[in-house]
């Protein structure tokens, strides 16, 4: 390859990489990594046919920088943590909207069709929830509470087992992308189902109003995020079957990380949903403009952090950026 053709295919890239390490961008340690180990491969390959260039001494000049930020001058940050869900995360997870809404399709799609298949056969909720669960409802509903389930158990022991259980349920959905999308597809979509064949059971019973006002009081957050964890689960999965430039082992542990990262982040949304569900949902009787304010508070809490923040950040990170001058 001739070098201005070599310096024409690789140019934005180089500029992109010395922005983020000359400006001090907000540029996660697994993005550094990766554009390091893009520019060392450059620099050999400019060492090899483009010998005392000035692209070999540019390369040289910002793999020699990039070193010294990555390496020499690494310093311990004691807000680690809050910087991971503050600036590290959403300037991350901005990459994956597009998955978050083949997540979101997936469930949709399937909580419909337990909607429809509940309307049009009345065995087919008892086939999902179970009969126990079916009976123990409706014999709520004849004493005039829909959703007395809720308040059984002790506060604080209700608020621990939910919180684990939807962290189990949110750790299966990222770890069936082992078996590639599909797996995360499954699970999914088997939860979406039982949403829709839950949610129609109380509208078949005349009761959807009263149900739902207590039951999305917990269940936006909670659904909102195993939809969250879906879309780890399908980072992982689409690794494996989508490689890219990567070899499918290199591509699988990119992925695998990436979805790690997605579902760490969900944890603090988890034990959100689960106080709500262990101290607040068994109060029926709240007045409906509270309810609602909570619903209405706990979804933009969700969509702000997952979907605005992260679009945000990145564009005032890529104004931070600013013009650079090429090689």
């Amino acid at each position: 390859m001739r070098e201005a053709a070599f310096v024409k295919q690789n140019k934005e890239k180089w500029i992109a990489f010395e922005k983020a390490i000359t400006l001090n961008a907000n540029i996660s340690p697994d993005e550094l990594a990766d554009g390091y180990i893009h520019l060392t491969n450059d620099l050999a390959y400019a060492q090899t046919y483009y010998a005392e260039s000035k692209t070999l001494l540019y390369l040289n000049s910002l793999a020699s920088l990039a070193h010294q930020k990555i390496y020499k001058n690494k310093k311990e940050n004691r807000n680690r943590i809050v910087d991971f869900w503050k600036t590290e995360f959403p300037l991350f997870f901005k990459q994956y909207h597009r998955t978050l809404g083949i997540a979101f399709l997936i469930f949709a799609s399937a909580t419909a069709i337990g909607s429809i298949s509940a309307l049009n056969d009345s065995s087919f909720v008892r086939l999902i929830l179970g009969d126990a669960y079916v009976n123990e409802t409706l014999n709520n509903i004849a004493e005039g509470d829909p959703t007395a389930i809720y308040k059984g158990g002790s506060e604080i022991g209700t608020f621990l087992g939910i919180t684990i259980n939807n962290i189990r349920v949110a750790l299966l959905a990222f770890a069936f992308g082992v078996i590639t999308s599909l797996g995360t597809a499954y699970i999914l979509f088997s939860n979406g189902v039982m949403l829709g064949a839950f949610i129609t059971f109380f509208y078949t019973r005349d009761v959807f109003f009263e149900a739902n006002k207590q039951i999305w009081l917990h269940g936006t957050i909670e659904i909102s995020v195993i939809i969250i964890a879906g879309c780890a689960g399908l980072i992982m999965g689409n690794s494996i079957l989508f490689p890219k430039t990567f070899s499918r082992r290199v591509s699988f542990m990119k992925g695998a990380k990436d979805g790690l990262k997605v579902v760490v982040s969900t944890i603090p949304f988890f034990i959100i949903a689960g106080f709500i569900e262990g101290f607040i949902t068994r109060y029926s009787n709240m007045p409906n403009w509270l309810a609602f304010l909570i619903i209405g508070s706990s979804l933009a809490l969700v969509l702000y952090y997952y979907i605005f923040y992260p679009i945000i950040l990145n564009r005032i990170n890529a104004k931070q950026a600013g013009p650079l001058s090429g090689t």
